[in-house]
């Protein structure tokens, strides 16, 4: 029985990752061909259905779509047309913030989900990987004083849901795995480890160090001075007894 068992669960691991794989391409699939009308149907203007015609036809579209919008003419077009849609009232708030999101999720120049970092979640001492979105802004970063960025905390085994952070950058560290190997770590619930290497480049690490102890100087700094005004003490005491030590500590450092 212990050899079926193992012939059985070998035969999982090999047929599994296949049928999923032509699932979730047999649903993007009829995904494409579900946008074509009928009337643009193969059946329609052929007389006979032709396989992947209606998937070749919206990517036909969408290539022609990208390139007219590229010149001066198909620019001008867009915008006229954004601003029609923007003066329709329920219509102007579903097409702003769907354009908004795929905007910055889908732009090539754009930080959206382009780094795995690993942060300190739901509290300190625990930590999880995570994608930097890029920083915060507007009335939110006014209200913010330091270096933040934005992160977003996928979920186990779910990962399009998750947790949106503002974190101190000095609290985040990069990590060298790509997107893809943070979320197969992700989804894995840690059971495909990324490859061994190192977490952080020389710049990054640098760039980290600086920050984590300009922090701590500065905390080291404030304590000290709060020590000093708060505690009642002569000033030859004072000095001698607690300036002293922390002066010859940092100089022999």
């Amino acid at each position: 029985m212990r050899f079926l068992k193992k012939y059985f669960v070998t035969g999982l691991l090999i047929w599994v990752p296949v049928v999923i794989t032509i699932w979730v391409l047999g649903l993007v699939v009829n995904t494409l061909e579900s946008v074509v009308p009928s009337f643009l149907s193969p059946q329609a203007l052929f007389g006979f259905e032709i396989p992947g015609f209606r998937v070749a036809l919206v990517l036909a579209v969408l290539l022609a779509t990208g390139m007219f919008a590229a010149n001066f003419l198909g620019r001008g077009i867009l915008k006229y047309s954004e601003k029609v849609l923007g003066r329709i009232p329920l219509v102007r708030s579903i097409y702003q913030s769907v354009k908004q999101v795929s905007d910055t999720l889908l732009a090539p120049n754009g930080q959206a989900f382009r780094q795995a970092v690993l942060v300190q979640y739901p509290r300190a001492g625990c930590y999880t990987v995570a994608l930097l979105t890029g920083a915060p802004s507007g009335e939110v970063a006014d209200h913010l004083k330091g270096d933040y960025v934005s992160v977003y905390v996928p979920t186990t085994p779910n990962p399009t849901s998750g947790f949106f952070l503002i974190m101190s950058r000095s609290e985040v560290v990069p990590l060298n795995m790509s997107v893809d190997a943070a979320l197969k770590y992700i989804v894995s619930m840690g059971v495909v480890a990324p490859p061994a290497g190192p977490i952080l480049n020389a710049v990054d690490a640098a760039a980290q160090a600086a920050a984590i102890s300009a922090a701590s100087a500065q905390a080291q700094h404030g304590t000290a001075d709060a020590v000093s005004k708060t505690v009642a003490t002569p000033p030859a005491l004072s000095s001698a007894g607690v300036n002293a030590p922390a002066t010859s500590t940092r100089s022999s450092d």
